[in-house]
């Protein structure tokens, strides 16, 4: 189900509320150009930041626009495991077709406490379960091991974004676990080689922009195209490196805003990018004839 290129999509603002009609027109946007899933409220989504109420209503509407189009995996996680299962009990409630649960960020859980939170979800809800790892964000990393584990013992749980970092890891989360739970990459650039390991997909900041191009790259790839797949990575090499000039989600949503399709608003305490980083932004963006 969650295979391909998985958009993870922004949540526009105006006037400090969420945008409803600009985020209709984004969904639109990518059912009409080949992206395979919508991700609302994850880390680009700015779900840190967003109240109970906001984040329900995204996840409403993103439902409700791709409902028998494609694939909503909604973000749910947070590092308290109550949160949690309320969050994953409203997505599937409003019909989403998976959550994505990020490892409890902050509080630092053991890899006990790791197992023991999704292991608690995951009882709570029969939707797919899509788990998701970056340290670099939570300050604590699923390790192979304990995937493998949640894999073995709570059949809903499918796979996971990986998002470490580290080939090796992704490696040892593929070798461990069973043939058809699904890593899916964390990272644009990293898309291919984990693509050439036995990854199924990525949830992907770049796809914002060019959701073609992303869903291109994966399709090439699982039909066994790598020297296209690979001709792919090149080509959007530059694209996905200014997509962390400055901390996501501010390229993204720069550059959605010069593209015209949402404001620039970040909600505090993301800032705006520098003048300079703008104008590099500029520069890549033409490049790829997107302004």
């Amino acid at each position: 189900m969650f295979e391909g290129s998985l958009v993870a999509i922004v949540t526009p603002f105006k006037n400090g509320q969420v945008d409803e009609q600009a985020f209709r027109d984004l969904l639109q946007f990518h059912i009409e150009n080949g992206t395979n899933g919508i991700v609302p409220c994850g880390t680009t989504g700015e779900s840190a930041t967003l109240t109970n109420e906001e984040h329900h209503k995204v996840i409403s509407i993103a439902v409700e626009v791709c409902k028998d189009k494609i694939p909503v995996l909604a973000g749910t996680g947070s590092n308290s495991t109550r949160e949690a299962i309320e969050m994953t009990r409203f997505a599937e409630k409003v019909g989403a077709d998976g959550a994505l649960l990020i490892t409890p960020y902050y509080n630092k859980p053991s890899q006990r406490g790791l197992y023991e939170h999704f292991m608690a979800v995951a009882k709570e809800t029969d939707l797919p379960i899509i788990l998701y790892n970056v340290p670099g964000r939570t300050a604590v990393n699923l390790l192979p091991e304990t995937v493998a584990r949640l894999d073995n013992d709570q059949k809903n749980i499918i796979g996971i974004k990986e998002a470490s970092g580290s080939l090796n890891q992704i490696s040892e989360v593929i070798a461990q676990c069973s043939e058809d739970f699904e890593v899916i990459s964390g990272d644009d650039g990293l898309l291919w080689p984990i693509l050439a390991i036995g990854g199924k997909g990525v949830i992907s900041v770049t796809a914002n922009l060019v959701p073609e191009k992303m869903a291109l790259l994966c399709d090439r790839a699982s039909h066994h195209d790598m020297d296209g797949a690979r001709a792919l990575h090149y080509e959007l090499m530059a694209l996905n490196d200014a997509m962390f000039i400055e901390t996501s989600p501010a390229p993204v949503k720069t550059a959605l805003a010069l593209m015209g399709k949402i404001s620039d608003e970040l909600r505090p305490p993301l800032a705006h990018m520098s003048d300079d980083h703008v104008e590099q932004l500029k520069k890549v963006l033409k490049q790829y004839a997107l302004i």
